[in-house]
């Protein structure tokens, strides 16, 4: 920038406000989120609550209990395996737990059920991962005998995913999606911790993991609010991993809000709301609900950025409750209290955002923004990404993002074919990230940049 005149800055300044986009939806995305099935998803959860119970520590009968759902979702993983041409695999990571004193007071067979569907370019590690827990629970956490419907809590999640590893198996994608049903949520996020922990120790490329649970429902009755046009999603603003050394450099470059799970959960509400009609994402800033845990949770802690996604307006009555009916109010977890247009909506959300996310090329690399003078303007470096720029597989370009400060998701988004970006905004007053777009225009997960010198 040293030798440019001031008329050619002036043009650059110019060029980059042209570069304004208005995104469109990918053709085959589009088609993918119209196949996700209102009557499917009622089918996948008739058949959990079908188990009477699917608590952790329910006997294994062929017909009742967590093991015979475990053995049925297994089954419909393997059906569609059948038109993935290969790509899709299907297995139950099992392991066994010892009593602990706290939720587990039995020697216990636990078991997540997993769906692999690999990607297609072998240059593209990363992994997506889409989870609901499968286990289920009444009033008291330890009864395993007692019918335990989890219609919603969490056939909802787990429907969800059964749901989208049926329509998402058909076609390739470049990078690879796990489609999971965990278990142990009730007892303290068993499955999840011990998913967790297997990323982390197999060293997996886990860019995002979108947590389903209680999705399926619309009526809150204590506040008389019915509402299926609203979604949560929870994220974390801190990273929750290493925070203690990472809070120097958050402090100075004023990150609070910007932790990879907070990126996520932006990402998740402009792909979703793109594809999704009459839907709004909304973002919670928080890990949770207040002062409550969910399956994300221990991906959050390991580094993996990972968002929760719920129903707007809980309804209490239906949650962790014994069957039963009390001063006229009915109680239980059934069928009959979900919303199945809702549900299809929200699974359909998860969908565009796991399907733009593995069609994309992978985040750039070394991205940074020029803090070497003081000045009103702001550019930005990057190279090219790692995986996505192959002779099968083109990298179209860059989006550069910006926000002002206060603001909750990228305001703007400024498209070029290069590596470097100068705007005529001041780094004082916005929020920067960059992106890779793919021919098809999908977008991978923004990256902050980081102070250089040139």
């Amino acid at each position: 920038m040293k030798n440019c005149t001031l008329s050619g800055i002036l043009l650059l300044f110019s060029l980059a406000l042209q570069a304004q986009t208005t995104v469109n939806r990918d053709p085959a995305i589009a088609q993918l989120v119209a196949d996700v099935s209102a009557d499917s998803l009622r089918s996948h959860v008739t058949n959990l609550v079908s188990f009477g119970t699917r608590h952790t520590m329910s006997s294994a009968t062929p017909k009742r209990g967590l093991s015979a759902a475990r053995q049925w979702t297994l089954g419909k993983f393997q059906h569609y395996a059948k038109q993935s041409g290969g790509r899709l695999t299907a297995q139950i990571d099992s392991w066994t737990l010892q009593p602990d004193g706290r939720r587990i007071d039995a020697v216990t067979q636990m078991g997540n059920v997993m769906a692999t569907l690999k990607g297609t370019d072998p240059n593209d590690d990363r992994i997506f991962l889409v989870s609901g827990h499968i286990d289920s629970r009444v009033s008291d956490v330890m009864n395993r005998t007692a019918d335990a419907p989890g219609a919603n809590d969490d056939g909802s999640g787990t429907a969800a995913v059964i749901e989208l590893c049926r329509v998402m198996s058909k076609v390739p994608f470049p990078a690879t999606i796990i489609f999971v049903a965990v278990c142990g949520e009730e007892q303290g996020l068993l499955g999840a911790n011990h998913l967790a922990q297997r990323a982390k120790d197999e060293k997996w490329n886990l860019e995002a993991l979108l947590n389903n649970d209680i999705m399926g429902s619309n009526h809150s009755p204590d506040t008389h609010i019915t509402d299926n046009t609203r979604v949560r999603v929870f994220s974390e603003g801190l990273p929750g991993y290493q925070t203690d050394s990472l809070a120097a450099n958050i402090r100075q470059y004023g990150l609070e809000n910007d932790g990879k799970s907070r990126q996520l959960a932006r990402y998740t509400k402009e792909v979703g709301e793109r594809y999704v009609d009459q839907l709004e994402v909304v973002m919670v800033y928080r890990n949770d609900r207040f002062l409550r845990g969910g399956d994300h949770t221990p991906f959050v802690t390991r580094g993996f950025p990972a968002v929760r996604i719920t129903e707007m307006n809980e309804n209490f009555a239906h949650q962790h409750q014994d069957l039963r009916t009390q001063d006229g109010v009915e109680y239980g977890d059934y069928v009959k209290f979900m919303d199945f247009d809702y549900l299809r909506k929200n699974t359909a959300m998860n969908l565009a955002v796991l399907a733009n996310l593995a069609k994309a090329p992978s985040m750039p690399q070394n991205v940074t923004v020029e803090a070497r003078s003081l000045t009103n303007s702001t550019s930005l470096f990057w190279q090219a990404p790692k995986a996505g720029n192959s002779a099968n597989r083109k990298i179209k370009g860059y989006y550069v993002l910006m926000r002002e400060t206060h603001w909750p998701f990228w305001q703007k988004k400024f498209y070029t074919e290069k590596v470097g970006l100068t705007l005529p905004y001041s780094k004082d007053n916005y929020f920067f990230a960059v992106q890779a777009v793919s021919e098809d225009g999908n977008e991978s997960l923004p990256v902050i940049p980081r102070p250089g010198l040139r």
